[in-house]
């Protein structure tokens, strides 16, 4: 009895590579840049206010009375455990920005997998490996590298989808800012409308 061996086709790519010639990944890195360059202008901007009020605190301690003073750091030292929240919240070790990270990679990753299946399909492989991977892989010839086909693959895909997801984050994290402001407004004019009260007593 002869038994028939199928031959095993094997095909590499080099996960690095894709990603580097990814328009997809090239506009999501630039995306989760943008993020994170809002927050930090967000956390400056927050820090600029502390100091300005601790500025005109010290400023201005000689001719206030100790009530108020004490009204004026508790204010300073609220704003400040806000911040510090604030800036757990966007880059402590749960942050936003590796949740950011995780929605606009994940994607990218699916899109790559879809990808090689379909190159891989079309080109018969049984198997492909990850060459920026840890395996050991001493010697590939040219021809079994299919990372041009899996970038040219995806590249051809449509991004509308990524771009009106990313303005619709951005109208979101505004929204949300906006909200921030009017909700200190209120805190002030209420601390305003007490410091009046005290006053009348």
């Amino acid at each position: 009895m002869v038994l028939a061996q199928n031959r095993v086709r094997i095909g590499f790519m080099d996960m690095d590579r894709v990603l580097e010639n990814l328009n997809d990944y090239k506009d999501a890195n630039a995306a989760l840049e943008d993020k994170i360059s809002f927050w930090k202008e967000e956390i400056r901007n927050k820090q600029t206010k502390i100091d300005e009020l601790q500025q005109k605190l010290d400023l201005e301690r000689p001719l206030l009375t100790e009530e108020l003073i004490e009204e004026r750091e508790e204010d300073i030292a609220f704003e400040q455990e806000e911040l510090n929240t604030y800036q757990q919240k966007r880059f402590g070790p749960q942050g936003d920005w590796l949740a950011q990270k995780v929605i606009f990679i994940q994607p990218i990753q699916d899109k790559i997998l879809e990808a090689v299946k379909e190159v891989a399909e079309n080109r018969k492989l049984d198997y492909v490996f990850d060459r920026s991977a840890e395996i050991l892989v001493f010697h590939s010839e040219k021809k079994y590298d299919i990372s041009s086909l899996v970038v040219k693959y995806i590249n051809q895909k449509d991004k509308k989808k990524a771009r009106e997801e990313l303005v619709e984050s951005r109208k979101q994290e505004q929204n949300a800012a906006r909200q921030k402001v009017l909700e200190k407004r209120k805190r002030e004019m209420d601390s305003i409308r007490k410091a009046k009260a005290s006053e009348q007593k």
